[in-house]
């Protein structure tokens, strides 16, 4: 039974990070897997998100929890590329786009790879998929894996973003986040972004390690607004289960709900405008990302890589720790062609999950729920289809007008305690039983 809101707010302001939805750890194994041609019948080609994983870095952070593994063997890196390249032709054959109007490579670090291999991936995905000559297009990098000639292959194949975690700038923080960094490195990494004629750089900070103090956060977030990005994300630390500070025993500080409120508020002085509770935008900056990942289709390749119809999200296994990671990519590696044109292991949505994907993605932005929209796509106003909205408008977290439903400002400040509430009993049951390894 689903908690009220009041006591899922005191017992826990950081429930969790509601970025995606179903959570991945509610996918399981089909008794029959799904041909891609079924899978994507009914689904609108005609303005598709691709999503490519590349799960390899130079290191493994203490914090980080995401699907790779770190200083992968090249005959690894070679395999995986040549298996990426194989599902690419595979799912595109099997799919049909029409048109991609949405691109981004993740990770992992992108750029782990070298610069013949970056291009050979960027070529591929040219090839394969229909990709609009203008379509935002993002990729992740690291400070010790950029330089000036991956770059410039970045930017001559149409990518318009770079996002690059820092996560601090002062030596200690980044010593209790268990991530070693050069601070030379990562200026000099900064200035060559810069100079590359990439449209966009977004530079990613996380807050609440234990020992952060007021000023540490304040110089940390003051150095990054030194290099005028047009992006910032502040994250939250989390210290989740087999990561490296998970390991140590150690929790996240408990003034992270401060140390946020002092970070947005730098922000939104310097001339940031607030997109979610991570994400700040600088004003008179488009890079036009009008994708809705909650009304549109999303592919993803790689190992790691998850693809979303209206009815059914798919991907590969997940994994948390370095050898189990690794026995996925392999896995991967090894799949006969004919594999890919299958969806195998995932989470199918009926009509409630769909409404409640679409609430929690939009919710969580600072614009909110377009309520007609809502209703064209569920046959009823969002007050009525979800219940829950209620105790959000009676708690303040949230008000109402004739066209939207939006979280206020402190509802936003409690988005990863909000996320996780809406979630269906359902997914939070399936959540509980996964065993991570």
């Amino acid at each position: 039974m689903t908690t009220r809101l009041s006591d899922a707010i005191a017992g826990d302001h950081y429930a969790g990070y509601a970025y995606a939805y179903p959570h991945k750890t509610s996918y399981r194994l089909f008794d029959h897997p799904v041909d891609l041609p079924t899978a994507w019948s009914d689904e609108d080609k005609s303005r598709l998100f691709l999503y490519v994983h590349l799960p390899f870095c130079e290191m493994r952070c203490g914090f980080c929890n995401l699907f790779t593994a770190s200083q992968p063997p090249s005959e690894l890196v070679r395999q995986t590329l040549d298996a990426i390249e194989t599902q690419s032709r595979v799912v595109s054959g099997r799919v049909e786009p029409q048109r991609v109007v949405q691109v981004a490579f993740g990770g992992g670090t992108p750029t782990y790879l070298t610069a013949d291999e970056l291009e050979r991936l960027l070529v591929m995905m040219r090839c394969d998929w229909p990709i609009e000559s203008e379509a935002p297009f993002s990729v992740e990098v690291s400070p010790a894996t950029v330089d000036a000639t991956k770059l410039t292959i970045l930017r001559d194949h149409g990518v318009r973003r770079i996002s690059m975690g820092v996560q601090s700038f002062v030596s200690r923080d980044l010593n209790q986040l268990g991530r070693p960094q050069d601070h030379q490195t990562v200026e000099h990494s900064i200035e060559l972004i810069r100079q590359s004629g990439i449209d966009l750089f977004n530079l990613d900070l996380i807050y609440g390690n234990q020992g952060q103090t007021e000023s540490d956060w304040f110089a940390t977030v003051r150095k990054a607004l030194q290099y005028d990005p047009g992006e910032l994300f502040l994250y939250p630390l989390y210290v989740r289960k087999l990561t490296g500070l998970g390991k140590t025993g150690r929790s996240p500080a408990e003034n992270r709900r401060h140390m946020y409120r002092l970070g947005r508020e730098l922000l939104l002085d310097a001339g940031y405008r607030q997109i979610s509770m991570r994400m700040f935008r600088k004003s008179g900056t488009d890079y036009g990302t009008q994708h809705c990942c909650q009304e549109d289709g999303m592919i993803g390749l790689g190992p790691g890589a998850r693809s979303y119809t209206r009815e059914l999200h798919y991907s590969s296994e997940y994994a948390v720790s370095g050898s189990s990671i690794r026995k996925i990519i392999d896995k991967f590696n090894r799949r006969d062609p004919e594999d890919f044109a299958l969806a195998d292991y995932g989470v199918w949505l009926n009509a409630e999950e769909q409404s409640r994907r679409y609430l929690i993605r939009s919710l969580l932005q600072v614009d909110g729920l377009d309520r007609q929209a809502f209703a064209s796509l569920f046959g009823a106003d969002v007050c009525l289809v979800l219940p829950q909205v209620e105790q959000l408008l009676e708690s303040g977290f949230a008000e109402l007008t004739a066209e939207r439903l939006m979280l206020t400002a402190e509802g936003l400040a409690h988005s990863d305690v909000i996320g996780p509430w809406l979630y269906s009993d359902a997914v939070l049951s399936r959540m509980e039983q996964f065993e991570l390894q």
